[in-house]
């Protein structure tokens, strides 16, 4: 499945309607807070006419250091997943179960220095691990090879814990070379500006579709 990001966007609106002209899966929503990172995203009070623009499923990455600020917000949008940080201000587990109890799919990013061992007590809570390829905060950056040694653990991770029904997403310099190395890694695919940036979305997404 392809999540489509458009942070990188000079002109949302006009993104969004393109977006949606697609078959991408969802609509990525990046918040930023100026705090957890140096970025700043449109306030809630602007992003919540996304309905206007898009019947796409939305997929929420909370890049915030206090994310039960937002999640009520964001919960009475047509999202489906909604991803916190580990390294917030917040306790991680009382804002996973906040999002469940808005009916949402809750999920952990995991930053590239971040170790997977640190996710485990958290697997029984949550419905997706988001895996970053960059640093978060900016859109356009190159894809860290280390990411697909992250991927393979996780696989791994995901055997021995059967039991548990998440799914793994990778975020950040995801291109169409970038993809043949990923794509059997992970079930969900964030792209940005590799869509965005381009005159021909759908092209774009097909290409992120392809099997290596």
């Amino acid at each position: 499945m392809i999540s489509a990001s458009f942070l990188s966007s000079k002109d949302i609106i006009n993104t969004l309607k393109k977006l949606n002209d697609t078959d991408v899966n969802y609509i990525h929503i990046d918040v930023m807070d100026g705090t957890y990172v140096d970025g700043k995203t449109l306030p809630f009070k602007e992003i919540r006419h996304i309905y206007k623009y898009t019947d796409k499923r939305l997929d929420v990455h909370l890049m915030v250091s206090k994310p039960s600020k937002y999640i009520k917000d964001y919960a009475s949008l047509n999202t489906e997943y909604i991803t916190i940080h580990l390294n917030t201000l917040e306790d991680v587990l009382t804002n996973l179960k906040l999002i469940k109890s808005y009916g949402l799919k809750a999920g952990i990013a995991l930053n590239p220095e971040e170790e997977v061992s640190l996710l485990i007590p958290y697997l029984p809570y949550i419905d997706l691990i988001l895996v970053m390829g960059v640093n978060p905060g900016r859109g356009g950056q190159k894809f860290i090879e280390l990411t697909i040694d992250k991927l393979k653990e996780l696989n791994v991770l995901k055997k021995e814990y059967r039991k548990f029904n998440f799914k793994l997403s990778v975020d950040g310099g995801v291109n169409n070379f970038v993809v043949k190395k990923i794509n059997k890694l992970v079930d969900i695919i964030v792209s940005g500006s590799y869509i965005t940036s381009s005159d021909n979305y759908q092209k774009q997404i097909n290409s992120l579709r392809l099997k290596s």
